[in-house]
């Protein structure tokens, strides 16, 4: 017995020793393929000490670039600030895109314990005047320096960055910007948790049979999966898109609807631990507070002067004349629902609650289309084949998974991905499905992006698309919806960017582009959606294996544009009001709810409901980096509408146009102006009559 005892204390000294010995692997080398995050070996309690250790790395790395004695060039300071602090960059990527993607209480805990710890290093950064006075240095020379185009954009972009970031502030007002840098980092990562929060606060539990009766089997399904996952009886509805929409769509019930509409648009506006209205008004308050230490009238001011619109002039012409040429016609099509609806005798007007329901069925009455006929066809696997063989017509690309490669969680994979000479391009990783620990939407990330070390060896970038589609049941596979197979190509039009850039510095390449360029490549691949053409090559039915029908894809077609001119103006409200918060020269203290309603009332097309509202989960432009800039989406729009037409003219697998496009924009970054760029491959600007035109409003 003592013996025993002897042994199994022995045994846990070693584990004990084993333990403390263990190396962090966030900061180790990695021995795993491509040196991808070893995610199945990282622990969320790695992340707390590795942010220390790679923030006290990172600050040695500019110690040693301010402490050169040397006179400063653009190698020993501009070069050296690039790769300063190249594992915290690496460690960031990997933690903030998992607290995005896979978080819970402990990560979302570390990130308000982390973020200002790296607030303040990058202020320290950005505020050193011995630093700025090197980078001023090599600036101030940069005419002699005989610089390559990306030396010289890089060179600018540094100068830049220092200077809009309080580097030449005096002493107090430097001050003064830490404060409303580090009280902004916490309060916008507050607001995108609340959002979370409040996104998975809300469930609706339905075990009466006949509320579900008439909804198409595959929401039926998917509810009943739900319910099941969360230990309930019956049916439950989540305010997560795929199954808010599809109730939404379906469902006769205007009591449940009007109750989950209700909740969804009121998500952190409400009294308790989640309310994001005070936080809003904060931080817009201290977005203007800092536009103005920096000479800026607006916070709009100071974004825009970095982006293709450069002023919030231009962005809110732009806005009204895509308004002025398309508001009639979206109130027409909001007449057309609400007569229908009555006519099918609804008592009142059509609230937004119903639009979803009637627009749903005046689509398959008038274009005999439905979401659940054009399901069959869109299995996820087959999707994702048709995506992979769009990416190997255009750009020659080809994509072998590699199931060596470690994933953050079991639903996600990995893919090796190849150009046409056999040259590895990237990783991509894909993570299609809803979950508790992920936050709405869908969206492109990088855990890389394309670069050179400092001993030029070429680094390619690690790409990630994390989407929330419609999960398999036990009967059923995911079978994607017409809209969830066109954010497909959009986020993967991000991935191109990602994966087909090419350079030598990590901040000028892929999609580190101005924000109302990046929207370029992702929605012009949305246009390949509606393509018979391309459709016809692996559209098949997932049960039957039938080609998509002819009769079918002409639908998708005609009803292409159903709805265009309302769902237009719905957008140019979200950029309207995101001008308003951000065009303000004086703290708002008022009503949200009311400063929104007020902002969108130009645009407002269905009844107004009180206690509703958007701002206070419009994650795009108070935790995300859309702030004054939500109108790109629309500004993207013009050019995509405008590039696509050479597709159509020349052939919408035309490698001419595609290598064209690839070596013109997806492969250039950051390095030139966009709008450069853009005229080198389509041969002069874009036109706003390309957009009117494919909505059909001509």
């Amino acid at each position: 017995m003592k013996k025993q005892i002897l042994i199994a204390a022995m045994a846990l000294t070693t584990l004990a020793a084993c333990q403390s010995e263990r190396v962090n692997p966030l900061l180790a080398e990695w021995d795993t393929p491509y040196q991808t995050p070893p995610f199945d070996k990282i622990e969320v309690t790695d992340y707390a000490p590795a942010f220390d250790a790679a923030i006290a790395e990172a600050r040695a790395d500019i110690d040693a670039i301010v402490a050169d004695t040397t006179a400063p060039t653009f190698a020993n300071t501009i070069e050296a600030l690039e790769r300063a602090g190249d594992k915290l960059t690496r460690i960031q990527y990997i933690f903030f895109n998992i607290l995005e993607a896979d978080a819970n209480d402990e990560m979302q805990q570390v990130s308000l314990e982390v973020q200002p710890k790296l607030t303040e290093y990058s202020n320290d950064v950005a505020l050193n005047p011995e630093l700025f006075a090197r980078v001023k240095a090599v600036y101030d020379q940069r005419e002699s320096l005989e610089l390559s185009l990306e030396e010289a954009t890089l060179l600018e972009k540094t100068y830049k960055s220092f200077a809009r970031s309080g580097a030449a502030l005096d002493d107090e007002k430097k001050a003064a910007y830490r404060e409303i840098s580090a009280e902004l980092s916490q309060l916008t990562l507050q607001f995108g948790q609340n959002v979370l929060a409040a996104t998975n606060a809300f469930t609706l539990n339905i075990t009466d049979s006949a509320a579900i009766a008439e909804l198409p089997d595959f929401v039926k399904e998917g509810l009943a999966a739900d319910a099941k996952a969360r230990g309930e009886e019956g049916w439950t509805v989540t305010l997560q898109a795929p199954s808010y929409g599809p109730f939404m769509t379906y469902s006769s019930n205007r009591e449940l609807k009007e109750q989950l509409w209700r909740a969804y648009n009121s998500r952190a506006m409400v009294e308790g631990a989640n309310d994001n209205r005070d936080i809003v008004k904060r931080i817009a308050e201290l977005r203007l507070k800092m536009a103005n230490l920096l000479g800026y009238n607006t916070y709009a001011d100071y974004v825009l002067e970095e982006r293709m619109a450069e002023s919030a002039d231009n962005v809110n012409n732009f806005l009204k004349e895509l308004l002025d040429a398309t508001k009639k016609y979206a109130d027409k099509d909001y007449a057309t629902i609400n007569a229908y609806a009555k006519s099918l005798g609804l008592q009142g007007e059509v609230m937004p609650w119903d639009f979803g329901y009637y627009s749903e069925k005046y689509k398959n009455e008038k274009y005999a289309l439905s979401d659940e006929m054009v399901k069959p066809y869109l299995k996820l696997d087959n999707v994702k084949k048709g995506v992979f063989m769009l990416a190997t017509k255009l750009y020659g690309l080809e994509f072998k998974e590699n199931t060596t490669i470690p994933v953050y969680h079991p639903e996600v994979s990995a893919y090796e991905v190849y150009d046409a000479s056999g040259k590895m391009m990237a990783i991509l990783y894909l993570d299609f499905f809803p979950r508790a620990t992920k936050r709405g939407g869908a969206w492109m990330t990088e855990f890389r992006p394309a670069s050179f070390d400092a001993e030029g060896n070429e680094i390619r970038p690690l790409v990630s698309l994390v989407m929330n589609f419609t999960k398999p049941t036990e009967t059923t596979p995911s079978l994607l919806t017409f809209d969830e197979f066109t954010t497909f190509l959009h986020e993967f039009g991000h991935a191109l960017h990602g994966m087909l850039g090419e350079g030598k510095y990590a901040s000028l390449t892929g999609t580190s582009v101005y924000r109302d360029f990046v929207e370029l490549p992702s929605q012009l691949l949305e246009n390949w959606a509606t393509e018979k053409e391309y459709l016809d090559l692996w559209a098949v039915h997932y049960e039957s294996g039938e080609q998509m029908p002819a009769e079918l894809i002409a639908k998708i077609v005609d009803a292409k544009n159903y709805l265009a001119a309302y769902m237009n103006v719905r957008q140019l409200s979200f950029g309207m009001t995101d001008m308003a918060w951000h065009s303000l020269t004086e703290p708002y203290t008022g009503d949200v709810e009311a400063f929104e309603k007020a902002s969108m009332k130009p645009t407002q097309i269905v009844p107004e409901v009180e206690g509703t509202g958007m701002a206070t989960s419009f994650s795009h432009i108070f935790s995300g980096g859309y702030a004054a800039g939500y109108y790109g989406y629309k500004w993207a729009e013009v050019l995509d509408a405008d590039a696509f037409s050479l597709f159509k003219e020349k052939g919408i697998f035309n490698t001419e146009v595609s290598t064209s496009f690839r070596e013109n924009v997806l492969s250039k970054g950051g390095v030139e102006h966009p709008m450069e760029l853009y005229v080198r491959f389509r041969g002069h600007k874009p036109d706003q009559k390309a957009l009117i035109e494919r909505m059909g409003l001509k």
